[in-house]
């Protein structure tokens, strides 16, 4: 994995969703945005991102690209990764209300409920104050989202629905390199997000690029 790039390279999980959109705003942000289709398009990226759709249909052709495995090992392995609504859930380690043998990428030790907010009919728009992020409220797009039922010990939750029904159900969190929100940043123009993720992306090149240098030195 080369760390000389002043932008570093980001995929973006190209099988449904909004590509177009997060590969603008990544660009916009000093990222080096990529399609990723197959497995060997994920040689040299720096950190991935998964876009909004519909869960099981990116899990199936996930699956039958042969991508499934390979971006399980790169999350696992530390490989930093951003979910947007579908993508929460592909990256959640635990589903409800999702069919039992749907699979995920996992990452995130969270219980994800799949389409929470009800069908495409209920998608709305709503304020959403986001931990660690400055400028105020973000505006949020929901559009058949799923909210995180339960986070594990080492995720931070990074933000909450305020007011009606859903009122403090849990719609942004992070747990170490691994960043999930149950709304679509990308269709609004405010970047912030995407910042916060290629922050995390420049951040994890520049401690893998120490701990390289340790090792040419012989450090423990």
């Amino acid at each position: 994995m080369s760390t000389g790039s002043a932008r570093p390279v980001i995929g973006v999980l190209a099988l449904q969703g909004d590509v177009r959109e997060h590969v603008a705003a990544l660009w916009a942000e000093g990222a080096d945005p990529r399609p990723v289709r197959r497995p060997e398009e994920l040689d040299g990226v720096h950190g991935v991102v998964v876009p909004g759709g519909e869960s099981t249909t990116m899990a199936r052709l996930a699956g039958r690209f042969g991508l499934l495995e390979p971006l399980r090992d790169a999350v696992r392995a530390g490989l930093p990764a951003y979910g947007t609504c579908a993508g929460m859930i592909l990256l959640a380690d635990r589903l409800l209300d999702a069919p039992p043998d749907q699979p995920t990428i996992g990452g995130l030790d969270a219980t994800v409920r799949r389409n929470a907010f009800g069908r495409q009919v209920d998608s709305f728009e709503s304020r959403v104050d986001l931990a660690g992020l400055d400028g105020g409220a973000l505006h949020a797009v929901f559009i058949r989202a799923p909210w995180v039922e339960e986070a594990g010990p080492g995720v931070e939750v990074l933000g909450r629905v305020v007011g009606g029904p859903a009122d403090g159900r849990i719609v942004a969190v992070r747990q170490g390199n691994v960043v999930a929100t149950s709304f679509h940043p990308e269709l609004t123009g405010d970047r912030r997000v995407h910042a916060l993720f290629v922050d995390i992306v420049r951040g994890h090149l520049a401690e893998r690029a120490g701990l390289d240098a340790g090792d040419e030195r012989g450090l423990p």
